[in-house]
């Protein structure tokens, strides 16, 4: 679906008559037929009359395209589309990205393949309606989470089916308990939750991987994805993170938020890093025409040298 163009015609639209007097002009003019003309209208509008007018307010082109085929896609209400606009959920899918991902989010949506695509940073929690405070302890936070769950899952994204709260297994006499299970119907993989309140630490991340590990091996079954794991943390260290784990770990720490984020902020986050992407691979493509250059010239020298040779 192009949401792009249903979007760019409503701009012109708007721009000749005035917004809420186009449905009385449009149906007005009804007559059989209309209805052919109707039906690829439809398939161009799929939304409701209040999302495209509160899609108008996004300026950003390739974020109005996302917004578009996500609300359609998920069945978005207008007051969901107004929260995900608030909580800038294009932008901070977009920082976790490179840039041909963020592309495809401007023109597919939000595509779920992999784990890593199920992340955002950070983490809004703002519908929680907890006062901004130094911190929470981690069972105010699940409590929270739990009592307004039909939210969290929307923060969370595609393809999520809630589990269990305080998941218990065991093992050598021990007990151990994730905050929260849930299921990606998507990828076909459980995914564990723990929030954890301060500073992230390495032993947070050495618990989450057992904690994945064992659902990896006792759990899941032979075709379901591997465990994916989450540390929902209110301060995160990417050193940290990096140091502990290894590449290939399918564990991720996002950092939550109690308030909206300011636009401001994640947009220029967002410019900076779209700058340092096109500025590594300009620096790449340098690299390899002059590795290409100095090739090229090795053979010339190899080649005169063997003339040479022959002359002699």
């Amino acid at each position: 679906m192009n949401g792009g163009n249903g979007i760019e015609t409503l701009s012109r639209i708007s721009r000749d008559q005035s917004i809420s007097d186009t449905p009385s002009r449009i149906s007005s003019g009804l007559s059989p037929r209309t209805t052919p003309s109707l039906a690829k209208l439809a398939e161009r509008f799929p939304l409701g009359w209040s999302h495209y007018v509160t899609l108008l307010s996004v300026t950003d082109p390739e974020a109005r395209r996302f917004y578009e085929i996500e609300a359609a896609e998920n069945g978005w209400s207008v007051r969901e589309l107004r929260r995900q606009l608030d909580s800038s959920l294009y932008q901070r899918l977009a920082l976790s990205r490179d840039k041909h991902e963020v592309r495809r989010l401007a023109r597919d949506g939000l595509v779920v393949e992999k784990s890593s695509d199920l992340i955002k940073n950070p983490v809004v929690l703002e519908f929680l309606g907890l006062e901004e405070k130094p911190a929470y302890s981690e069972s105010d936070l699940e409590s929270a989470i739990i009592d307004r769950l039909q939210q969290f899952l929307l923060e969370l994204g595609k393809g999520f089916l809630f589990e269990a709260r305080q998941k218990r297994f065991s093992f050598d006499d021990s007990h151990f308990f994730v905050d929260l299970v849930f299921y990606n119907r998507l990828l076909r993989c459980y995914v564990l939750i723990d929030l954890k309140s301060g500073k992230l630490t390495h032993q947070d991340l050495g618990q989450m991987q057992m904690y994945v590990d064992y659902f990896d091996r006792y759990v899941r079954t032979d075709d379901e994805l591997p465990t994916v794991g989450i540390l929902l943390c209110d301060q995160k260290n990417d050193a940290v993170v990096e140091l502990t784990l290894p590449e290939d770990a399918n564990i991720y720490a996002s950092k939550y938020q109690l308030y909206l984020p300011s636009k401001r902020e994640l947009a220029d986050q967002l410019a900076w890093v779209r700058r340092e992407v096109e500025g590594r691979e300009g620096f790449l493509e340098r690299a390899d025409a002059l590795a290409a250059t100095t090739s090229g010239m090795k053979q010339t020298d190899s080649t005169i040298l063997i003339r040479e040779d022959r002359g002699r």
